[in-house]
């Protein structure tokens, strides 16, 4: 049972307890083996406003971090709410909600979403599978948005894992002058510049964050110099696939499935055994490409502040 508890500014030596927090918080499976790195990048969002902690007995019970929109700086996001089993129900997480509020609202926010700020983001919304933060949510005057969805990959399956070869794709596309190879450092600007060009959004950080990162990587397809397409992984999550994109003019090759497959292996041989499609589309692609199957599904919340 928990007991009396004050909600504090989250301070940096406070940082391994909320990762042991959220190790014994979050889905055991999907989530909580990779704790670390989740708070490790929300923590590196340049939008990051102050995180809290809820404190019983000088211990850390909970924790909510947030962040302002990284497109439009009127839009607040609680990037994450996690609460120790062992003081749940006592209401730690709406008043650290609360606090979040009242945070967001002195930058200048003019609304709160419960929804992912890319590209420093751990999830696209709610996870459906959390129950209680849904409950929240609704309680205190959150309306639902919208939905989004991963698909994932079962790498623990052998034979899943032997169709990831692209042997004979890659003799098929070096025979018609394209190269497929590892993206490098010495190609991270270069690539950026190209996918900012071509996409919206915040696929360029994102391309960018994954090259030369643990437990990340990106894959490209050139022409002469020429970049046809990339896909990258561990941007967001060790265990997340995305973004990927084949250029105009390139499309219908073949490039992203192999670009798909390649980095699939990649996160098979560091360990990987289930590899989530985040924020997905188109999902026909990735079920016939790998055998993809949409999972985890999300809700997306927002809050008005203004009066």
């Amino acid at each position: 049972m928990s007991g009396e508890f004050s909600v504090v500014e989250l301070s940096e030596d406070q940082l391994p307890a909320v990762v042991r927090l959220c190790r014994a918080a979050l889905d055991p499976v999907r989530d909580a083996p990779e704790a670390a790195e989740i708070i490790a990048r929300l923590c590196e969002s340049p939008g990051r406003t102050p995180g809290l902690v809820a404190v019983v007995d000088g211990e850390v019970a909970g924790v909510a971090l947030s962040s302002v929109g990284s497109r439009d700086r009127h839009s607040g996001h609680l990037d994450l709410l996690a609460v120790a089993p062992a003081h749940r129900r006592a209401g730690v997480g709406r008043a650290l909600l609360a606090g979040t509020e009242r945070l967001l609202a002195a930058t200048g926010a003019h609304e709160v979403r419960l929804a992912g700020n890319p590209p420093y983001y751990a999830w696209p919304g709610v996870d459906v599978g959390y129950t209680p933060a849904i409950c929240l949510a609704r309680r205190t005057g959150y309306r639902q948005d919208r939905t989004a969805w991963n698909m994932s990959v079962d790498l623990t399956d052998d034979s899943r894992v032997a169709q990831l070869r692209t042997a004979d794709d890659e003799h098929r596309l070096a025979a018609a002058g394209i190269t497929v190879r590892r993206a490098a450092a010495t190609d991270r600007d270069a690539l950026a510049a190209a996918v900012e060009a071509h996409f919206a959004g915040a696929w360029p950080v994102e391309v960018a964050h994954s090259i030369g990162r643990a437990g990340a990587g990106c894959q490209v397809a050139l022409r002469g110099g020429q970049l046809l397409g990339f896909a990258a992984y561990g941007s967001a999550r060790p265990s997340w696939f995305g973004p990927m994109g084949t250029f105009p003019g390139a499309t219908g090759l073949g490039i992203g499935r192999v670009l798909l497959r390649r980095c699939l292996r990649d996160q098979y041989a560091a360990g990987v055994r289930s590899v989530q499609i985040g924020w997905v589309g188109p999902e026909p692609f990735y079920a016939d490409a790998v055998g993809a199957r949409i999972e985890r599904v999300f809700f997306q919340f927002r809050k008005s502040l203004r009066p």
